[in-house]
């Protein structure tokens, strides 16, 4: 039997189309699986986000990159809140939960600005081969180990400080090398690098992100990775509340806010398409 789905693609953490990190949203209560990996594969995007009713929380909420299931993405979370919105399945200036491989997560929708609260990670010191990553990331001349220590968070991403904004954007991976070490499972598979040296006054901090072992050399813009920075650069910057932008060729904007036990991560949309697909 033929399935007609609703499905939309939204550029998160941005308010200019073609700009920000895309997704693609499907609210669907009949797919499996098999079917969602299949169609994350042909959005071929660095996530989509698959909503679902749910018994635990508002709505069930699960994320595939063209090749796997991950456990936590902030802009697709962020586009999902948008498309709830626009569907009427939650009211403006309002907050509902999403059960997710990561627990129970509340979101906000609030005149335009979506917001997703994320549990402060458990964060511990890398004490694996630094420099076989920063031959992968061709980093010897900007990545100093000694003096900013390698973090790893309990989800596995890594978390490499830069000592400029120069030295940031002229980062160069080798990703079939990153492939190669993240696929031996040494304890991380995501690499977030990242300085406190700005573009703008109004601006706290920039990174970037690889993670070809999800199938994203380099992602446009990761929520997820602001949420274990945040508590950092909030102690560092002597803020609460910061504003970041990734150094993407897409580029994209967010608003980060440390709580102690909890990030708040918030951004725009923009609708890019939407339309049906046909499963068989």
């Amino acid at each position: 039997m033929k399935k007609l789905i609703d499905v939309c693609q939204i550029d998160a953490f941005t308010d200019e189309p073609f700009r920000g990190n895309p997704a693609g949203v499907v609210f669907s209560n009949e797919l499996n699986t098999e079917e969602m990996q299949l169609i994350a594969r042909e959005f071929n995007l660095s996530e989509t986000a698959f909503l679902s009713e749910s018994n635990k929380a508002d709505f069930n909420l699960r994320w595939f990159t063209p090749k796997v299931e991950v456990k936590l993405c902030g802009h697709a979370t962020i586009a999902s809140i948008h498309y709830l919105l626009q569907q009427g399945k939650i009211k403006n200036n309002s907050s509902f939960t999403v059960s997710t491989l990561s627990g129970i997560l509340r979101c906000n929708a609030k005149n335009g600005i979506y917001t997703l609260t994320i549990p402060t990670p458990e964060l511990k010191l890398f004490d694996g081969n630094k420099e076989e990553i920063i031959e992968a990331l061709n980093g010897e001349k900007s990545i100093n180990p000694e003096k900013f220590p390698f973090i790893l968070d309990d989800g596995g991403y890594l978390y490499i400080f830069v000592s400029s904004l120069k030295e940031l954007m002229n980062i160069k991976p080798d990703f079939g090398k990153l492939m190669e070490l993240s696929s031996a499972r040494k304890g991380f598979d995501a690499f977030t690098l990242f300085t406190t040296e700005t573009f703008e006054k109004n601006n706290h901090a920039h990174l970037r992100f690889f993670t070809p072992f999800y199938g994203i050399d380099e992602d446009p813009v990761t929520g997820s990775s602001h949420t274990t920075l945040t508590p950092y650069w909030a102690k560092r910057l002597n803020k609460n509340k910061l504003e970041a932008a990734q150094l993407s060729k897409r580029g994209g904007r967010l608003t980060c806010t440390f709580q102690h036990d909890r990030t708040l991560i918030a951004g725009a949309v923009v609708l890019y398409l939407k339309g049906k697909i046909q499963i068989t």
